[in-house]
């Protein structure tokens, strides 16, 4: 088995058609069909159910994806250790972030490690299910390193270095009958509308936490992937909502409700991934941004 015909499997796998498939590669259609029928001689089995508008995976055609490129990403990662030794520190890096992150500076973190190490290419992405979604890619070997809020049990082939919290606050419009009270308890506002993040996000997990830790349940009746915009459809009075104490607001348009009993606080964290050891600019990006949040770790950010 050859990468060449692993590489054709996963474009395949990941256009749909052949056509596009060839696209990706450069590559003529019939090349693409030949490397796959060799592949699939080669394992015994069908990998795409092909049709006249797509190539469908088969059940050892999902099988394998995965696994194509874990061995992609492995000679990758060898390429660029070599690389790494003969000519300095250079090569990709792929970063995974949040949608809403304005507690860490990561333009001005980039700019200095950019400055520093200029041969070194990096990516940032997110991804549509929050911190969930980015610790599976980062233990998949999709990304090398993601800021991540993570709650609960770390998934394996992640290392999570804590970097900040932030806490959280309760938010109603101003004209609500809670704005301007003293501190309530979860159970006063489990019957209101909620505008939250969905499922997946780490704030989300923080505030479905406390209510479950409450007994009370809620209904969250608008899903925000955006954090930062929570603030202005609570102030448009489509629910209540708690946000990242750092998420800015309008102080006329919403008011803050102290919490009586509990602290909801925001975590930040760095992931890693642990399948193979870093690359030299994974391995140098992660220090940067460590060094470069050590104020907020002191509680001076």
């Amino acid at each position: 088995m050859e990468l060449r015909h692993l590489e054709v499997f996963v474009a395949v796998a990941e256009h749909g058609t052949l056509t596009a498939a060839a696209a990706s590669l450069h590559l003529v259609q019939s090349g693409v069909s030949t490397t796959l029928r060799a592949l699939e001689r080669e394992l015994g089995a069908a990998l795409f159910t092909r049709t006249a508008r797509a190539a469908v995976l088969t059940d050892a055609g999902r099988a394998l994806l995965p696994e194509a490129r874990a061995v992609l990403a492995a000679a990758q990662h060898a390429r660029e250790v070599v690389r790494d030794v003969e000519a300095g520190l250079r090569g990709s890096l792929s970063v995974g972030n949040l949608t809403s992150m304005q507690l860490v500076d990561l333009p001005g973190l980039l700019a200095r490690f950019q400055a520093a190490h200029p041969l070194v290419v990096v990516s940032v992405r997110a991804v549509p299910d929050g911190s969930r979604g980015l610790l599976r890619a980062v233990a998949a070997g999709e990304l090398d390193l993601a800021f991540v809020s993570p709650t609960g049990r770390t998934p394996p082939g992640v290392r999570l270095h804590p970097l900040a919290e932030a806490p959280m606050q309760l938010l109603v419009p101003a004209g609500h009958r809670l704005a301007g009270r003293g501190p309530v308890d979860l159970a006063e506002v489990a019957g209101e509308r909620w505008v939250d993040s969905p499922e997946g996000f780490g704030n989300r997990a923080v505030v479905d936490g406390a209510f479950e830790r409450a007994g009370v349940r809620r209904a969250v009746g608008l899903e925000l992937v955006d954090v930062s915009s929570v603030p202005e459809y609570v102030a448009a009075g489509l629910g209540v909502g708690f946000v990242p104490g750092f998420v800015p607001r309008e102080e006329d348009r919403v008011a803050v409700v102290p919490l009586r009993g509990e602290e909801l606080r925001w975590p930040l964290s760095l992931a890693r991934g642990t399948a193979r050891p870093p690359r030299r600019a994974v391995a140098a990006f992660a220090e940067a941004v460590v060094r470069g949040t050590a104020h907020l770790r002191a509680g001076t950010g």
